[in-house]
């Protein structure tokens, strides 16, 4: 019952990637089907999947750790805000974890058959922007963009007050996390001298590409309003996933867009200069390569400070906010997570109170 797993080279991130969501164990003879007809090694086993609609998944007798309490369990696909607010009021669902409608929250909390869990996530939600596009391949006007957003008015506006902000690609909760929102800070005045220092006096046009999650639509309207405030004219251009992923993330065929990043601890993804949002900076990427071979502790700690504060001098994207988990489930339910250290909907040890 050991595994012994045996690297060519140090790695400091090995446990850390052994604990989340890409670390699964799978059988050859189930892989090649694995998309549609998955099978793992957790307490519960798959049954079906109606494309669209719903996951459904049943207690597995032969888990060979404690059973959990559910026997079995579906999962809807709720997107559109109004609807899950519906479906919640009438019953019809249990637990809704990440909640689309923030703003619904206190009438939640106010009724006595649900109960309101906030907690935190790993998703750094922040303005994308292309480094290799002019004029933004310029970081003058990569700073002039950080400049002009203000935070706060955006978790006020598009979450109802939920999120934290954030100055870097970087959790909060983490313990090496360094507070450089001061950095970036909101100053209009400071983000028209540096587009004028830049040699735009006048500012200029742009794209702002918003997928569907409400923190990118909702959150897209009030930073479009705050960057026109210092010259900058962005074109919303509101688009499904599939869209996203052909045109920004694959394509790269952007100016700006708004996202949640909710891979833990991956500000690696910025030593990748083909990464969508095109940020080449061998220092940075070379720094990568010394923590990823690093094992002690404060040792990362200090390296992973050291890249917070690259990034946020290099303005590479707008940093906005720390996406709240927001989730409501009925009162007798117990044993939820209400953080998301992980993208994971545990039912493991969740039940019904007596």
């Amino acid at each position: 019952s050991t595994v012994r797993v045996t690297l060519s080279e140090p790695n400091g991130n090995m446990l850390f990637n052994l604990a989340w969501g890409d670390a699964v164990i799978v059988a050859p003879e189930s892989i090649e089907n694995i998309k549609q007809q998955p099978i793992g090694t957790g307490p519960f086993k798959f049954d079906s999947w109606t494309q669209g609609d719903s996951i459904e998944i049943s207690q597995y007798g032969d888990y060979w750790g404690e059973q959990p309490a559910l026997t079995e369990a579906t999962f809807k696909f709720i997107s559109d805000p109004t609807a899950a607010f519906a479906a919640m009021m009438a019953e019809d669902v249990d637990v809704f974890t990440g909640f689309p409608a923030p703003e619904n929250l206190p009438q939640f909390d106010a009724d006595p058959r649900f109960q309101v869990l906030i907690g935190s996530t790993e998703g750094e939600t922040i303005l994308s922007t292309n480094n290799k596009q002019a004029p933004f391949d310029d970081v003058r006007v990569r700073q002039a963009v950080a400049h002009a957003i203000d935070r706060q008015a955006i978790i006020d506006g598009a979450m109802f007050g939920y999120g934290t902000p954030i100055g870097t690609h970087f959790a909060p909760h983490n313990p090496a996390y360094v507070d450089l929102i001061g950095e970036s800070a909101f100053d209009p005045d400071k983000a028209r001298a540096l587009l004028a220092e830049a040699g735009m006096p006048d500012g200029f046009e742009t794209t702002l590409h918003l997928p569907p999650p409400s923190y990118a639509r909702r959150g897209g309207e009030i930073i479009a309003a705050q960057l026109a405030e210092v010259g900058i004219t962005a074109e919303i251009i509101n688009v499904e996933w599939a869209q996203w992923l052909e045109t920004v993330f694959r394509g790269k065929n952007f100016g700006l867009t708004i996202v949640s990043h909710t891979e833990p601890m991956d500000i690696g993804i910025y030593a990748n200069p083909d990464y969508y949002f095109q940020y080449d900076n061998p220092a940075f990427q070379e720094l990568m390569s010394t923590l990823n071979a690093t094992t002690d502790p404060e040792a990362r700690n200090s390296l992973m400070a050291e890249a917070q504060q690259i990034i946020a001098g290099d303005a590479v994207n707008g940093y906005l906010f720390q996406l709240a988990q927001l989730s409501v489930a009925k009162a007798d339910v117990q044993g939820l997570w209400t953080n998301a250290p992980t993208q994971a909907t545990d039912l493991t040890g969740v039940s019904w109170a007596e």
